[in-house]
């Protein structure tokens, strides 16, 4: 039945990485589906450090932005007819450059954790970072390197020049590539993985090598980030430093703690997350990038274990078949906290915007007149407080929907 189960699950997540352009067909929208398909090997593949085996990098961005060097320099070797074969292989090429980088790097970095790996990281990262701007023969200066991804054979018949098919090619290796990301934390590698995260020293004393099980998550992780690297060459057909440095390394850390460290599904659900917030909030915003600060600061005060975490909180509840108790106490507090969260957003966009008239939603608000600033004040206030009245409630709905009686505990 565990076997049922588990082939269940991963067959409706192949159906609906496949049936996505389906239901979304516009160009916008395949392209957030291809942002959103390398950002979900990219985080798996962090993941794999930070939540399996517990070392923080810093510069998670080498890998994924050597894969897509070589993956471009691929293509174009394609479009010169000096090797032959078809771009659905590109992001293996990707792959096995961010394993030969990952083998090298990790041969010295491993042998630490904790504070010392992230600093080691963090200098390899800069190291390479800085490198890509004077090597200019590699990597292009700060123009970058450009492919053609048309050139070469097709793949029956598929001549991936348009975004939908790239998208296709794409969920095929997210597909394979988070299948083996979790096939990975089976195996006994993964398994010591997470107890050397834990108690290194516990796992010496039973034999095991902690820096061995580092070393080996480390490349593992390489690899599949190269993965992500060579996704992103055939999507966007050039890559450049940007890809390579602490910005990129410190996006990819948001995705993994924002969704969830540790567990498997939290990368995914932090990667969808910061992809629509990048696609589609900065359309609207020119201050995206503060709501996702404070959206990871809540995080951290809040939600230290994610929004994966906060979804797995719920597992007693579901269990117990109380789930549907916590709905309306949700609801009505939901409610209040979301009129808080508008006002302050508003009072955010009202003391940046310049114009005479900020359009708010379905309002038109006057950023300079003093009542527009009063009553967005009391909105916020007055929900905060009403919030703050209705927590209690939803706390003793929670307690009574996960607290376990004791003749459940012992049996009847």
């Amino acid at each position: 039945m565990a076997f049922i189960r588990k082939s269940s699950i991963w067959i409706v997540y192949l159906v609906v990485l496949l049936a996505l352009p389906q239901f979304f067909d516009s160009v916008l929208a395949i392209s957030i589906f291809n942002q959103i398909a390398i950002a979900i090997v990219f985080a798996l593949s962090y993941n794999m450090l930070l939540g399996q085996g517990g070392m923080l990098s810093f510069g998670h961005a080498v890998y994924f932005g050597l894969g897509g060097f070589l993956a471009v320099h691929a293509l174009n070797m394609i479009e010169f007819e000096t090797i032959y074969f078809s771009i659905i292989y590109i992001p293996l090429v990707g792959a096995f450059s961010g394993l030969l980088a990952a083998l090298f790097i990790g041969s010295f970095s491993t042998h630490k954790a904790g504070t010392v790996f992230a600093m080691i990281s963090l200098g390899i990262g800069e190291l390479i970072a800085a490198s890509s701007l004077i090597f200019d023969s590699f990597f292009g200066g700060e123009a970058g390197v450009s492919g053609d991804r048309t050139f070469g054979p097709s793949f029956f018949g598929i001549e991936f020049f348009q975004d939908v098919e790239i998208y296709y090619l794409a969920a095929a290796w997210v597909f394979i590539a988070t299948l083996f990301m979790y096939l990975f934390t089976q195996t006994p590698a993964g398994r010591m993985a997470n107890a050397v995260r834990d108690n290194p020293e516990r796992a010496q004393f039973i034999g095991y090598s902690a820096r061995k099980i580092r070393y080996i998550s480390f490349c593992a992780s390489g690899f599949f980030a190269g993965i992500a690297g060579g996704l992103f060459a055939l999507n966007y057909e050039f890559i450049t430093e940007e890809n390579l440095n602490a910005v990129t390394s410190g996006r990819v850390l948001l995705m993994a703690y924002i969704g969830g460290l540790g567990y498997f599904i939290g990368p995914i659900i932090g990667a969808v997350i910061l992809t629509l917030m990048n696609s589609l909030l900065s359309n609207y915003s020119e201050l995206w990038m503060l709501y996702l600060g404070i959206m990871f600061v809540l995080t951290v005060l809040f939600l230290p274990r994610g929004f994966a975490g906060f979804i797995m909180m719920h597992q007693i509840a579901w269990v117990r078949g109380k789930l549907s108790s916590l709905v309306m106490p949700y609801l009505i507090t939901s409610i209040p906290s979301s009129l808080f969260l508008m006002a302050c957003v508003a009072m955010i966009e009202m003391s940046h915007t310049e114009e005479e008239v900020f359009h708010y939603l379905w309002m038109e608000l006057n950023p300079s007149g003093l009542a527009t600033w009063l009553i967005t004040l009391f909105i916020a206030c007055s929900s905060f407080y009403a919030v703050r009245l209705l927590l209690p409630q939803l706390k003793d709905a929670w307690e009574r929907a996960n607290t376990i009686p004791e003749k459940e505990s012992f049996g009847k």
